[in-house]
C-alpha cells in the first residue's frame, strides 16, 4: 500500500503509521462497521476532484444508520474531513478515499450500544483495482460456490464491514483457482454482483444489470446507467441467469475501484469477441471522462479540492 502523511481520526489529523486502535475495539470482535470508498481524479484542467463525494458520503452515514451506530459527524463534516485529508496529504494526482465507521474499545459482548462510535478516514494512490491491463483486455470471472448474503439473513443495503467475509471468500476462490474476480448469485440463483462491484452484460445493443433488491445501491452502477441514457443506450434492469451470461455480446463491472472493467470470459466461456466489447469502451471511456471534468452534463457531482 501506497501510505500518505495523515489519517484523520474522530476530527484529527493523525500521523499514518500512529493511527491504531485498541485490540479489544468492538468492530474487531463482532464485525460491526460501515465502510465506504470514494476516488478523486485529476481533472482536465489540471485540478484534483472527488468525485460524488455527498452521495458516497451519505451512504456512509445510511449504511451506520441501518447497523445502529450513531455517528458523530455530519455529512458536511464528514465532507470536509475527506476534502482536507486529500489537501494535507497532497494528493492532488488522485486518490482513493476509505471512510470507516466502526465501534472502539470500552464494551464487550454482542449488545454494542454502550461501545463509542469512532470515524476515520484514509486516502493514498491506488491504481487499478483489477490492473490496467484488465481495463483494456478484460478479465476472467469465476461465477462463485458462495451465495451473496441474503437480505433476510443480514443487512444487505449497507456496506457494512460484516458483509465482505461473503466477498473475501469469493474472490479468494476465484484467484486462487486461477481467474481475477468472483461473481456471485442471490439465493435464488440469478446474479446479484461481484465481490466488490456491480455487473452489467451487453446483449442485442441492450444493457442489462441485475435489480438492487439484492445488491448493494451501487454509485457508480448508477452513473453508467445515466451515461448510456446520455448516449442512447437502451438500459434494462432484470434478472439475469447465469447461462445468460455465457452467451452475452459483452459484460462488465463497475465500482468507485473497479471503475469500468471489461470481462473477457466467465467459468471457461469467452465472452463475445474475448476482449473489451464496443458499448463496454464507449461507456468506459464516457465514464472517465465523467470524473476528469470533461462531461459538463456531470460536472456538478466533482468537489474541487485545490
Amino acid at each position: 500500500m501506497n501510505k500518505a502523511t495523515y489519517i484523520w481520526m474522530d476530527g484529527k489529523l493523525t500521523p499514518w503509521d500512529e493511527a491504531n486502535i485498541h485490540v479489544l475495539s468492538h468492530t474487531l470482535h463482532y464485525g460491526n462497521g460501515a465502510i465506504e470508498g470514494t476516488k478523486a481524479y485529476k481533472t482536465v484542467d489540471g485540478r484534483c476532484a472527488i468525485f460524488k463525494l455527498k452521495e458516497h458520503t451519505q451512504r456512509l452515514l445510511n449504511s451506520a444508520k441501518m447497523t445502529l451506530m450513531d455517528v458523530p459527524f455530519s455529512l458536511e463534516e464528514l465532507s470536509v474531513a475527506q476534502i482536507k485529508l486529500l489537501q494535507e496529504n497532497a494528493l492532488f494526482e488522485g486518490a482513493y478515499i476509505r471512510p470507516i465507521v466502526y465501534l472502539g474499545y470500552g464494551v464487550m459482548g454482542l449488545y454494542h450500544k454502550d461501545a463509542p462510535v469512532k470515524v476515520s478516514v484514509a486516502a493514498w494512490e491506488w491504481g487499478a483495482y483489477l490492473g490496467e491491463e484488465g481495463l483494456k483486455q478484460g478479465v476472467r470471472v469465476k461465477i462463485s460456490s458462495f451465495t451473496r448474503t441474503p437480505n433476510t439473513s443480514g443487512m444487505g443495503k449497507a456496506k457494512a464491514v460484516a458483509n465482505y467475509l461473503n466477498s473475501q471468500m469469493a474472490k479468494y476462490e476465484a484467484v486462487e483457482a486461477g481467474y481475477d474476480e468472483a461473481l456471485l448469485r442471490d439465493d435464488q440463483g440469478y446474479i446479484a454482483e461481484a465481490s466488490g462491484a456491480c455487473f452489467f452484460i451487453v446483449r442485442d445493443g441492450v444493457l442489462i444489470s441485475p435489480p438492487n433488491d439484492n445488491t448493494l445501491e451501487s454509485i457508480t452502477q448508477a452513473t453508467v446507467i445515466d451515461l448510456a441514457k446520455e448516449m442512447g443506450i437502451e438500459v434494462v434492469r432484470r434478472r439475469i441467469t447465469r447461462e445468460e451470461i455465457y452467451i452475452a455480446d459483452e459484460a462488465f463491472f463497475t465500482g468507485t475501484a473497479a471503475e469500468v472493467t471489461p470481462i473477457r470470459e466467465v467459468d471457461a466461456r469467452i465472452i463475445g469477441c474475448g476482449s473489451r466489447g464496443f458499448i463496454t469502451e464507449k461507456l468506459q471511456s464516457g465514464y472517465f471522462d465523467i470524473v476528469m471534468g470533461k462531461n459538463p452534463n456531470f460536472i456538478q457531482h466533482l468537489t474541487y479540492i485545490n
